[in-house]
C-alpha cells in the first residue's frame, strides 16, 4: 500500500502547468475575443486573474521577491527580447532618418532627464539612498516593447503614417538596452560608493563604449547572417513560406547569448538583429510570419508575467504602500515622461498634440521588472522592499491608465492611419 500513499497528491508543479496551460490558452483564444470593446486590454484582464486566483483561502507558493529576484529577472528576460524581436520586425525602415528623427532626441533627452528627475524625486519624497535612488531612475527610464503595442506602429509592409507610433515603436526598441549603463551605474555606487574614482572610468570605458558597440555590432551581424541564410534558400526552393515562425526563436536567442557571452547588451543585439532582418528582403512574405509568430509569443509571455504580477499583489505586495510611494508613482506616470518628452521635442515639424501623444504614451511595464530584479541580484541595495512596491504600482496605473486610453486617442489624433 505504500506504492499508493501519494495517490491523488497534489503537486505545486502540477498545479502550475495547470496555470499556465489555463494562461496561455486565455491569451491566445478568450482574451482577445473578452477584449474587443477595446476598454478592457488584455494586461488588465491578467492581472485582475491574477489577483482573483490568489486571493482564495489557498496557500500558494511564490518566492519572494525581495531575497530571491530570479524569477522576475528570467521571466522578464525572456519576454523583454521576445518583445524586441516584434518591435525590430515592425519597422518597415530601421536605417532610415526618417524612423529616427523624433526617436533620437528621447533617446538622448528625455531618457537621461527621466533617470535623473526620477532618482531625485525617489530621494527627496522616499528618502531613498542615493543608490537605491539612482537604480529607481534607471530602472523607470526605459519605456515598455512588451505592454506598449496600442501604441506601435503596424506590422511589416502595412503603411503606418503616423509619426507618433513610429518614434513609439523605434524609442522602446533602443531603451531598453540603453537602460543597462544607468542601472549599472546604479549598481556600481551601491557596489563602491559614490566616489567616482573608483567606477567612473570602468563604467565609461566598459558599460557605455564596449556593451553597447558590442550589442549593435553582434546584432547587426546576426540578423544579416540569418536572413542571408534564410532568404538565400527560399530564391532556389518556396520553402520559406511553408515554415512556421520559429526562426523567431534563432534570431532572438543567437544574438541575445552571443552577444550576452562577450559581455555585450544583448537586448540592442536583439532589436538590432531584428531590424537588419527586416531590411533584407522587406516585402518577403515570411517577414508578415515571423511578425505575427513573434506576436504571439509576446502575448503569451505578457499573459503569464501579468498574472504574476496579479498574484503578488493579491498576497500583500502592496501592503507597505504609503501617500509618499503613490505620489512618486503618480508623478512619475503622469509628470516626469511627460514633461521630459515635451522638453526633448521643439524645432520638430510634429505638432503639439502628437508631441503630448508621444511624451505621455512613454508606457512603463515589465522591463523595468526586469531591471528592478537583475539588479538586485548584482548589488546590495537597500529599501529593495519599497522599490518592488513602487515599480508595481506605476506598471498597474501605466497598464490601466494608458491600456484604457491609447488605442481611442492614438486613432482620433492619426486619423490618416492605415490599420
Amino acid at each position: 500500500m505504500d506504492n499508493y500513499s501519494h495517490f491523488l497528491e497534489i503537486e505545486p508543479y502540477d498545479v502550475s502547468l495547470l496555470f499556465i496551460g489555463i494562461i496561455v490558452l486565455a491569451a491566445i483564444v478568450i482574451i482577445p475575443w473578452l477584449s474587443t470593446k477595446r476598454f478592457i486590454t488584455p494586461p488588465i484582464l491578467f492581472m485582475a486573474g491574477g489577483i482573483l486566483v490568489f486571493l482564495l483561502p489557498v496557500e500558494w507558493p511564490l518566492p519572494s521577491l525581495v531575497n530571491e529576484p530570479w524569477l522576475p529577472e528570467r521571466l522578464t528576460e525572456i519576454g523583454v527580447i521576445i518583445a524586441l524581436t516584434s518591435v525590430g520586425l515592425k519597422i518597415n525602415d530601421p536605417f532610415s532618418w526618417k524612423t529616427w528623427k523624433v526617436s533620437w532626441r528621447l533617446l538622448v533627452i528625455t531618457m537621461p532627464l527621466t533617470v535623473i528627475i526620477s532618482a531625485f524625486a525617489g530621494w527627496w519624497l522616499l528618502g531613498l539612498v542615493p543608490a537605491t535612488a539612482l537604480l529607481f531612475g534607471a530602472i523607470i527610464a526605459p519605456t515598455d516593447p512588451v505592454l506598449a503595442a496600442s501604441v506601435q506602429t503596424t506590422k511589416p509592409n502595412a503603411e503606418d503614417r503616423s509619426p507618433a507610433r513610429i518614434a513609439l515603436t523605434s524609442e522602446a526598441g533602443m531603451n531598453d538596452g540603453l537602460a543597462f549603463p544607468f542601472t549599472n551605474l546604479a549598481i556600481a555606487v551601491a557596489v563602491f560608493g559614490l566616489s567616482p574614482d573608483e567606477w567612473l572610468l570602468n563604467w565609461l570605458i566598459i558599460d557605455v563604449v564596449y556593451k553597447i558597440a558590442a550589442g549593435l555590432i553582434l546584432g547587426a551581424v546576426s540578423g544579416w547572417l540569418i536572413a542571408f541564410l534564410l532568404f538565400t534558400i527560399s530564391k532556389k526552393k518556396q520553402s520559406l513560406l511553408n515554415m512556421t515562425g520559429m526562426v523567431v526563436l534563432a534570431l532572438t536567442f543567437l544574438p541575445y547569448s552571443i552577444t550576452e557571452l562577450v559581455s555585450g547588451y544583448g537586448f540592442i543585439a536583439v532589436f538590432i538583429s531584428a531590424c537588419m532582418f527586416r531590411q533584407q528582403e522587406a516585402q518577403h512574405q515570411y517577414q508578415d510570419i515571423l511578425h505575427d509568430f513573434a506576436v504571439e509569443l509576446e502575448q503569451v509571455f505578457i499573459a503569464v508575467i501579468m498574472f504574476l504580477i496579479g498574484a503578488y499583489i493579491a498576497i500583500g505586495l502592496l501592503s507597505i504602500i504609503t501617500i509618499p510611494i503613490v505620489l512618486t508613482a503618480l508623478l512619475t506616470v503622469f509628470v516626469v515622461r511627460t514633461l521630459t518628452g515635451i522638453i526633448a521635442l521643439p524645432g520638430t515639424s510634429i505638432s503639439w498634440l502628437r508631441r503630448w501623444i508621444i511624451s505621455f504614451y512613454g508606457i512603463r511595464g515589465i522591463g523595468s521588472l526586469y531591471y528592478l530584479a537583475y539588479a538586485l541580484e548584482r548589488g546590495n541595495f537597500e529599501q529593495t522592499d519599497i522599490l518592488w512596491v513602487l515599480v508595481v504600482l506605476i506598471i498597474m496605473i501605466s497598464v490601466v491608465v494608458h491600456g484604457i486610453t491609447a488605442p481611442y486617442v492614438m486613432d482620433k489624433s492619426e486619423p490618416d492611419i492605415i490599420p
